[in-house]
């Protein structure tokens, strides 16, 4: 089978398309046919060897961490699945997505939206999952509160907003002027330019602050965080400190795989409640070009590539 992988770190010109052994599963494992992989800023982290659980130990590596597919073969500890079914799942770091055939756990992966082509719902398991955990384990939103989230366009940010909306959330959100007419779609209450309006400023106090974007950002959300609410990041650690001072919780998180939860995100996009944004797909062989644009443009939304048509 075809693979993108990387033999050593470093930018773009690392990743490399081979030839490699179809995987065989085990125990617990499936193995997918893939059809279409999600590119996310985590994999350029990993190519640069600047994500903690990718190490030289493990080169060669395949890229890549959320997948669409059919289920090609299954572990003798399966039960839950059979071959064929259409899944989608974030995978475990061990295991890369740029690939034509890839190993998950059963724990891992969920059939995918009925109302989804392989593509959109490639779109979908880590970010997804990023949100809801951020959102929901870690953020502990409930239906009635404020949230503000900072980078309301992107991948991440751009299911946030939805998922709070859809828990019964107030909700306002950060983003350029070009992206607010997209964010008010998505159902935003309050959207800010943040190149022309300071939140703090405007944005009455939250009862959860969801920060995509760090740095100064994430200093000023201090200001707007109500006594007893919290202040979660995907980036940076906030300033315990502070936090204690203005009695607020305050965490930085990386997301986990997670089949029961990406099951309940497949369920509310069958509902309607939830719309996925492709930005733009490429081939497989295309995994460069793709990175480098995730990069380079401004994205809205998810970039994806076909991996078996």
């Amino acid at each position: 089978m075809q693979a993108v992988r990387i033999h050593r770190f470093g930018g773009p010109e690392v990743l490399k398309v081979e030839t490699i052994e179809e995987p065989i599963p085990t125990g617990n494992e499936v193995v997918i046919r893939v059809l279409a992989a999600s590119v996310n800023p985590a994999d350029a982290k990993m190519r640069e060897g600047k994500y903690p659980a990718v190490t030289d130990s493990e080169l060669p590596y395949v890229l890549g961490r959320d997948v669409c597919g059919e289920i090609a073969n299954i572990g003798d500890e399966v039960s839950s699945f059979l071959m064929g079914d259409e899944v989608f799942a974030f995978l475990s770091p061990e295991n890369g997505g740029y690939e034509e055939f890839v190993v998950a756990k059963s724990s891992e992966i969920t059939m995918k939206p009925k109302s989804l082509d392989p593509i959109d719902a490639a779109a979908v398991p880590l970010v997804g999952i990023t949100a809801w955990q951020g959102l929901f384990d870690h953020g502990r939103l409930r239906a009635g509160q404020r949230l503000i989230i900072h980078g309301g366009a992107g991948g991440v940010g751009h299911f946030a907003i939805q998922l709070a909306k859809a828990s019964g959330a107030w909700v306002a959100t950060t983003v350029s002027g070009a992206d607010k007419e997209f964010a008010t779609s998505l159902g935003a209450d309050q959207v800010i330019d943040y190149k022309t309006e300071r939140f703090e400023d405007i944005v009455d106090p939250v009862d959860v602050v969801y920060d995509l974007i760090g740095g100064d950002t994430q200093d000023r959300s201090f200001q707007i965080v109500k006594s007893g609410g919290a202040l979660i990041s995907t980036l940076s650690e906030p300033d315990g400190d502070r936090a204690a001072k203005q009695n607020i919780r305050v965490g930085r998180y990386t997301a986990q795989p997670n089949g029961a939860q990406l099951q309940k995100i497949a369920e509310l996009i069958d509902a309607g409640k939830i719309k996925v944004v492709v930005d733009s797909t490429f081939d497989l062989t295309q995994a460069a070009k793709a990175q480098e644009t995730l990069k380079n443009k401004h994205v809205r939304g998810k970039i994806v590539l076909k991996v078996l048509g």
